[in-house]
C-alpha cells in the first residue's frame, strides 16, 4: 500500500476538515458492531482512504491504498449503487467474489458518496470478519445520510476554497498594481525628470553658445541634446512595451517551453557563439500561457547572463526543472496547485547582494559595469510576464560564482522524465 501521488492529497486535506467524519466512523462502527469503517476516494484507477476507524488491524490509515481490482467500491462507482452484505457466506451473489475472500471480511457495507455536481467521489464503507445485521431500513438510512452530509461539507469546502482563492488572487492582483503604481511614480517624479532636466540645461548652454559663437562647443552640446533625447526616448519605449504586457484570453494557449528555449537560442546563436556559451536543458514541461511573452522572458534572461558573462571564460548556462505543488494554506504565496520551478545557472560575474532586493525595479540599475549599461527595464518585464503568467520569479547570486534565476510556473500535470539537450 503506497502513498498517494500529489493529486490525491487535496481530496484526503478536504476530508480531513470535515471535523465530523470521525464521528460519523465511531457511529457506525458502534451501531452495527463493525470493526472497520473508511471514507475512500474512489477513481477509475485508484482506492484511496481519506479517513478511517480500524479496530480490526486491517492495516489502512489515511492515504493507505487498496488495488482497485480487488474493491467492491470499484462496482459501486461503475453502478452508483450501495452493496449491502451481512453474511458473505449465506450471499449467493458475492460468497464467492474475490474481494471478500482475498481481505477475508464477512459483512460489508458501502454507500457512494456523491457530490452536488453530480461527480463520483468515493464511498461510505463499512468491513468486518463476522457477520452483521445492516440490509435493514435503519442502517441504509443512516449510511444515505452520512454520505449525503459528507457530500454537502466538501462542498461547502470547495465553495470556501474557491472563494479564498478568489480574495488571495485579487489580493496578489492589488499588491502587483501598488507596486507597479509605487514605481510608475518614482518614474514621473525622478527617473523622466532626470533626462528632461540635462535637456534644458544643455538647451541653455547650447543658446548661450550659439549667441556667443562658440561653434565647436554648440557641436558637442547639440550632439549631447541629441544622446539626450535618444535616451529619453528609448526610457518612453520601454515604459510602453512594459504597459501593453496584459495577459489576454485569446493569446493563452499550451506553449512548450523546450520548444521557446531552443527558439530563443536560435535567434541569439551569433551571440552565443561570441561567448563561446554552452547551454544544457533538461526536460521542460508544457505550460498554459501566451507564447509571445514566454519567448520574450526568456530572451531578456539569456541577455542578462550575456552581458555579465566573464570575459575570458566561456558561458555555460544549465536549465533544469523539478514539479512542486503548492497549498496557500501551507506558504509559498501561490495559489493551490501543481507548479514547475525552472532554475536558469550560469557562471557569470554575479550580482552584489545589496542590489538584489531592487533589481526588479523598473530603470534600476546595477552597480555599473563599463562594459555595457542598460535601461534597466529587462528584468522588471521577466517579473511582470511571470505575474501573468500566476507565477514567481527570484534571484540569487554569488560574485564571481554566477547567477540562478528561479522560476515559478503552473502546469496542468507533472512530470518525471529527464534528459538533456545541449546548444
Amino acid at each position: 500500500m503506497d502513498y498517494p501521488k500529489s493529486d490525491f492529497a487535496q481530496d484526503i486535506r478536504r476530508v480531513s476538515q470535515i471535523q465530523i467524519v470521525p464521528t460519523l466512523l465511531d457511529v457506525i462502527c458502534e451501531t452495527t458492531g463493525m470493526g472497520f469503517a473508511a471514507v475512500a476516494r474512489v477513481t477509475e484507477d485508484r482506492w484511496i482512504t481519506c479517513s478511517v476507524r480500524d479496530d480490526i488491524q486491517f492495516g489502512l490509515v489515511p492515504g493507505s491504498e487498496l488495488e482497485i481490482k480487488t474493491t467492491i467500491c470499484n462496482e459501486i462507482r461503475d453502478s452508483g449503487q450501495p452493496v449491502v452484505i451481512d453474511h458473505v457466506q449465506a450471499n449467493a451473489l458475492f460468497c464467492r467474489h474475490h474481494t471478500p475472500l482475498t481481505y477475508g471480511f464477512q459483512s460489508y457495507i458501502s454507500y457512494p458518496i456523491f457530490l452536488k455536481t453530480g461527480s463520483f467521489f468515493g464511498t461510505l464503507c463499512a468491513i468486518d470478519p463476522s457477520p452483521a445485521q445492516l440490509d435493514n431500513h435503519k442502517i441504509r438510512g443512516m449510511f444515505a445520510a452520512f454520505a449525503d452530509l459528507i457530500s454537502f461539507h466538501l462542498q461547502q469546502i470547495e465553495l470556501l476554497e474557491h472563494s479564498d482563492h478568489a480574495v488571495r488572487n485579487l489580493s496578489r492582483q492589488l499588491i502587483n498594481s501598488l507596486d507597479e503604481n509605487r514605481q510608475y511614480r518614482h518614474i514621473s517624479s525622478h527617473t523622466l525628470q532626470e533626462p528632461l532636466r540635462k535637456l534644458r540645461i544643455f538647451s541653455g548652454m547650447l543658446v548661450d553658445s550659439i549667441r556667443g559663437q562658440h561653434l565647436e562647443k554648440a557641436e558637442q552640446l547639440a550632439l549631447r541634446i541629441n544622446s539626450g533625447a535618444e535616451r529619453f526616448s528609448t526610457l518612453i519605449k520601454n515604459l510602453s512595451s512594459f504597459a501593453s504586457l496584459e495577459t489576454s484570453e485569446s493569446k493563452i494557449q499550451p506553449t512548450d517551453l523546450e520548444y521557446i528555449v531552443g527558439l530563443v537560442c536560435a535567434q541569439m546563436r551569433s551571440e552565443l557563439e561570441e561567448k563561446k556559451a554552452t547551454i544544457q536543458v533538461g526536460v521542460l514541461p508544457t505550460v498554459t500561457g501566451i507564447p509571445d511573452q514566454l519567448e520574450q522572458l526568456f530572451h531578456h534572461l539569456f541577455e542578462n547572463a550575456l552581458k555579465f558573462a566573464k570575459d575570458s571564460v566561456p558561458l555555460t548556462l544549465s536549465i533544469h526543472c523539478k514539479a512542486i505543488v503548492y497549498y496557500e494554506n501551507a506558504g509559498g504565496g501561490l495559489p493551490d496547485g501543481q507548479y514547475v520551478e525552472i532554475l536558469i545557472t550560469d557562471n557569470g560575474i554575479g550580482i552584489e547582494q545589496s542590489q538584489l532586493e531592487k533589481i526588479f525595479d523598473m530603470f534600476s540599475q546595477l552597480t555599473p559595469d563599463p562594459r555595457e549599461l542598460s535601461e534597466g527595464i529587462g528584468l522588471t518585464i521577466c517579473r511582470k510576464i511571470v505575474r501573468n503568467h500566476s507565477g514567481q520569479i527570484s534571484i540569487t547570486s554569488q560574485e564571481n560564482v554566477g547567477t540562478t534565476v528561479s522560476l515559478t510556473l503552473p502546469v496542468e500535470q507533472t512530470f518525471n522524465e529527464y534528459h538533456t539537450i545541449q546548444f
